[in-house]
């Protein structure tokens, strides 16, 4: 299986500002997989994108075998015995007994240990009495059990055959065990997504240095790159590159030519120190630019030959949203995995909106909270700047205003997407 190349035209469209769900169809549409497969040990797949189908080899588990400690018996016994049984064994997992139960004969069992030969029921140990008498062991099982009672029964997890997980599946740690328990060490995963993460600016500079006058520290390096760590990527540092036209322009054509997706953030408008829109004009082709939505406008889809442009904004909030919102999801199919959609659910708006621009999606940080009668609402961060850190750190995700809304009332239900 191998992967197939980007086409150069993936997000051509004849608008000048798309709407959001404009701008997510054409991504959902033309987006496609550009990594290979690779084969890793178990241990290191978490996080991965499956690139194979996981089909059980055998019965999970193979044997039926004891849910509890206690002592297995046959149940059509129970009722001739009067609850009285002889011990004849004694079963501890991964020491299985070939022998079968005689008449009225029980075996102490342990958890996870495999049911001898005709046994169908397990009393728990905290339930039964055992005594001796005239050299033989015997335990007494109480009445109102059922017939299977505790009872693992062989393939109850997973039957021969079945189909666990498929291709694009992002693996979480409950699927690393249902690999696990089909014995698999090793599986296929796609290769990680290559991202060259850049930043320009003459007034930027990285934590750990002095700041001068009129300079600030690069915090969208650190709040993408965190990001991006919740997907299956490998990042690439090509550091904070001064507002020289020459310098981005080389910069960006090298990283294209070994990644898979160059993210910047900030230089996309059009001022005469904006270099990164004019550098993707020149070396590539700029398919999306300028979309209807607050925070985000002057967001960039591209490409630079095969590698895959993202521009952000540069305010902290607006880059944020746009990685939620476009970077996400297609960093992820990118890598094989699903278009991640956000997921939302209604809550009532604790907070009003008198005006609201139509023709425009926006998104506020939002902050869940009861009201007196006990119910989760939403409240609206009181600031709406989008270079306000704060926001971010305090909101739990983003309130969704479709473009028709012109105000939000009160108590109206409004679109809540957590952030994570």
């Amino acid at each position: 299986m191998s992967a197939k190349p980007l086409l150069d035209d993936c997000f051509l469209h004849d608008k000048d500002r798309l709407r959001h769900t404009e701008a997510l169809a054409i991504l959902k549409e033309r987006m496609h997989c550009v990594t290979g497969p690779e084969e890793i040990p178990l241990e290191q797949a978490y996080g991965r994108i499956l690139a194979e189908e996981i089909t059980a080899p055998r019965d999970v588990p193979q044997s039926d075998n004891s849910a509890v400690d206690g002592y297995a018996f046959r149940f059509e016994d129970h009722e001739e015995a009067g609850g009285f049984f002889r011990l004849e064994q004694r079963i501890a997992a991964g020491h299985p007994s070939e022998k079968p139960l005689g008449p009225w004969g029980a075996a102490r069992i342990f958890t996870g240990a495999i049911m001898p030969p005709g046994a169908d029921t397990v009393a728990m140990q905290e339930d039964c009495e055992t005594h001796d008498q005239d050299g033989q062991s015997f335990v007494i099982v109480p009445a109102g059990l059922k017939k299977g009672a505790n009872r693992r029964r062989a393939g109850e997890d997973l039957a021969k055959g079945t189909v666990l997980l498929s291709p694009g599946q992002r693996l979480r740690p409950q699927d690393l065990a249902a690999i696990a328990s089909t014995g698999r060490g090793s599986i296929r995963v796609y290769r990680k997504v290559r991202v060259a993460l850049m930043s320009t600016g003459d007034e930027i500079r990285r934590p750990g240095s002095e700041l001068q006058p009129g300079e600030v520290y690069d915090s969208n390096h650190f709040l993408l790159r965190a990001l991006c760590q919740n997907l299956d990527v490998e990042i690439e540092d090509l550091g904070v590159l001064k507002d020289r036209a020459e310098t981005i322009a080389a910069t960006m054509k090298a990283a294209a030519e070994r990644s898979d997706v160059l993210l910047t953030t900030g230089g996309a408008s059009r001022g005469e120190e904006d270099h990164v829109l004019s550098s993707l004009d020149k070396l590539g082709k700029r398919h999306m630019w300028q979309l209807a939505i607050k925070p985000g406008r002057p967001m960039m889809f591209g490409q630079i030959g095969s590698c895959v442009f993202l521009g952000l904004p540069g305010n902290p909030v607006a880059a944020m949203v746009c990685f939620l919102l476009y970077a996400r999801p297609v960093l992820s199919v990118l890598g094989g995995g699903p278009f991640l959609e956000p997921c939302r659910f209604q809550v009532p708006a604790d907070f009003e909106v008198l005006k609201k621009k139509p023709d425009r999606r926006e998104f506020y940080r939002g902050i869940l909270d009861r009201d007196a009668d006990g119910r989760t609402v939403v409240r609206k961060f009181d600031r709406d700047g989008s270079g306000l850190i704060t926001g971010l750190r305090e909101a739990d995700g983003l309130i969704e205003i479709p473009e028709d809304a012109t105000s939000v009332p009160r108590g109206s239900l409004v679109d809540f997407i957590p952030f994570f």
